[in-house]
């Protein structure tokens, strides 16, 4: 079986695709619309792409495309602890504090802003496609006085010296990641729970449209993990709703719910009813 990720290698989504499947093939694709595509038209059998970090939130890109693009189930999600390190070439590695320049993407650079700040005020930002890129920029470029933010995994690939460990703001730093292409998906990883996500769009101009959306599952007594809006792309001011549902309560009673948005006059669009796995720290 094949399966495509976010690239390049030794980025975050490849650690999680390769705990994910270890004996299968990982297809590297420079983009989440690249891999996603790579799904649809039957390249690879399964897609990984990240969907939301504790600290910079949901991935915009993955959750646009999926909504207004594609149909592709959501068959698993993967919960991975993310740890930023600093890494700079053996030439650097006794003279780190003079770096000048500091490569990486933009959200692991702004979830080490605490240390960038502390140590680097005057550090050069620039942001890169992915972790990984960076660490193989810095690690192509042995003269400069430059590092990169980026997973331990990324500093033993491309030979690079960590000077920095575990550097990001927030102690608890975790990235969420679909697994796209199949309506459930096994994964050699332990269950921690189960979830619905949906995105829902209600009537123009309906007064009151959020609290009554909200309320076929309120007075059910089903459980929200997360709601927040994305632009529908239509028209200023028109969104769709994305809600994340605890899958506690039985099918039928979610169904209901659902049914009772659609009765209302909503749209309703399932990404999928899945398991989420969560990583044991890497």
């Amino acid at each position: 079986m094949k399966v495509g990720f976010l690239g390049p290698e030794a980025s975050f989504t490849h650690t999680a695709s390769k705990t994910a499947f270890p004996n299968e093939t990982l297809v590297s694709y420079h983009s989440i619309p690249a891999c996603i595509k790579a799904v649809e038209f039957g390249e690879v059998d399964l897609g990984v792409v990240p969907i939301e970090n504790t600290i910079e939130g949901s991935v915009n890109t993955t959750v646009d495309y999926l909504f207004h693009q594609t149909s592709i189930p959501v068959g698993a999600e993967i919960v991975l602890p993310i740890y930023q390190q600093l890494m700079v070439t053996k030439n650097n590695t006794d003279s780190w504090r003079d770096i000048t320049k500091i490569l990486s993407h933009p959200q692991a650079l702004a979830q080490s802003q605490e240390f960038i700040h502390n140590h680097f005020p005057m550090a050069e930002l620039e942001a890169t496609p992915s972790t990984a890129y960076a660490a193989n920029f810095v690690a192509q470029h042995p003269a400069e006085k430059i590092a990169a933010i980026a997973p331990k995994l990324s500093a033993d690939t491309y030979g690079l010296d960590i000077v920095g460990k575990d550097i990001q703001d927030v102690a608890i730093n975790q990235t969420r990641f679909w697994v796209l292409g199949a309506e459930k998906v096994n994964l050699p990883i332990k269950v921690e729970a189960h979830k619905l996500t949906i995105a829902v769009t209600m009537p123009n101009n309906m007064p009151g449209a959020l609290h009554k959306a909200l309320s076929v599952f309120s007075w059910r007594e089903i459980d929200l993990s997360k709601i927040e809006s994305r632009p529908l792309k239509t028209t200023l001011g028109e969104y769709f709703f994305l809600i994340d549902i605890n899958v506690e309560k039985s099918q039928e009673l979610l169904e209901n719910a659902i049914e009772e948005l659609r009765l209302m006059g909503g749209t309703v669009k399932i990404f999928g009813n899945y398991a989420i796995h969560l990583i044991d720290g890497v």
